[in-house]
């Protein structure tokens, strides 16, 4: 709850369908008030500032107006946290760039029960979240396919990285400043089936190293970013002096499957060489128990701070226990990286 309060949503969505499925099922949250819907983004516009809710769940594809050009326009005037609901469809990631929280897959059958408890869990999260506007940072960043490394660093390090809501912006935050030739990494992000593949092509066409989504037996190297995919526990396997990934269904660990814990604990009890780990925004403590792990082996620990973070809670729990070594707004992280990795012999 807000304050001791009900959490206050507000529905936007032009489908009849789906917008009563969504304030039928949430209204039965005791949590949950809905204190109002709209038809589209013009509808919105009249009726925020009257309804004044907490959080927002917002269609992507409307008539009229997009939801990213709404958000665009909305997020600053009104600093609201927005939780996306949408179909299979790569603008979900241009409206998280925009300032969404979150977002969630519209149910294509007849499971609707686990897409209101999921979207429940996440209004909840979103509730308590910081409300991002875009900004611009000033970066050293090398021009295309320029090493910033050198050959000086040592190429027997694994970075492994873990984040959850807002993490797919701070994800692409980090690594886009990053050279082609960065050491081998592993990423975990919190997300629905079907979208870690488009994420992964996303961040590739953008990034300045090869990104794609992890498959089992994948060799990890340098100049190579492998994402997680959703709903397989993904961890580091060693094979003499070769590192590969294993992607298995599995248990959730920490709650989560993917987990940043699985990822990070098999960090620390495989890998020989050098090792980094970073942890970014997300709700919970997913990823905090591996971090200490890998820094009990001697890894290199970042974490995100406060300020930066949509959500601290991650983070926070890592740093609380000891395990993020170095903390830091998202926009340093790969300065820090960088400048870490040019000083390990």
């Amino acid at each position: 709850m807000v304050n001791g309060k009900k959490i206050r949503v507000m529905v936007i969505d032009d489908s009849y369908v789906a917008r009563n499925l969504i304030i039928n099922g949430l209204s039965a949250h005791p949590r949950i008030e809905v204190v109002g819907y709209a038809i589209n983004p013009f509808d919105a516009k009249r009726k925020i500032p009257q309804l004044n809710p907490d959080v927002i769940t917002l269609d992507v594809e409307m008539p009229g107006q997009s939801g990213i050009d709404f958000l665009k326009e909305y997020i600053s005037a009104h600093p609201t946290p927005v939780i996306l609901c949408s179909s299979l469809n790569l603008k979900v990631f241009d409206a998280l760039e925009a300032g969404a929280v979150d977002f969630i897959r519209k149910p294509t059958g007849s499971d609707t029960t686990s897409f209101i408890t999921i979207l429940t869990q996440k209004i909840i999260v979103a509730s308590c979240a910081k409300v991002r506007t875009r900004k611009v940072f000033a970066h050293n960043s090398a021009p295309e396919n320029i090493s910033l490394l050198g050959n000086n660093v040592a190429n027997d390090v694994i970075i492994g990285l873990g984040a959850s809501t807002g993490g797919t912006d701070a994800t692409l935050e980090v690594l886009k400043y990053l050279p082609a030739d960065i050491p081998g990494m592993v990423v975990v992000q919190h997300m629905p089936a079907g979208f870690t593949k488009m994420y992964a092509e996303r961040v590739n066409r953008i990034c300045k190293m090869e990104v794609r989504e992890a498959k089992h037996g994948d060799e990890i190297h340098r100049g190579l970013v492998l994402i997680a995919p959703a709903d397989y526990q993904t961890r580091i396997v060693r094979i003499g002096n070769r590192y590969t990934v294993s992607c298995t269904k599995g248990e959730r660990v920490s709650g989560h499957r993917p987990s940043v814990d699985a990822l990070f604990q098999s960090m620390s009890e495989t890998v020989k060489c050098k090792m980094v780990g970073i942890i970014l925004t997300g709700m919970g403590q997913d990823g905090a128990a591996g971090l200490l792990a890998m820094r009990k082996k001697g890894a290199y620990t970042i974490g995100q701070d406060e300020k930066s973070s949509v959500v601290y809670g991650m983070p926070k729990v890592a740093y609380d226990i000891g395990a993020v070594g170095v903390q830091a707004p998202v926009e340093n992280i790969a300065d820090i990286l960088l400048s870490h990795l040019r000083t390990m012999k």
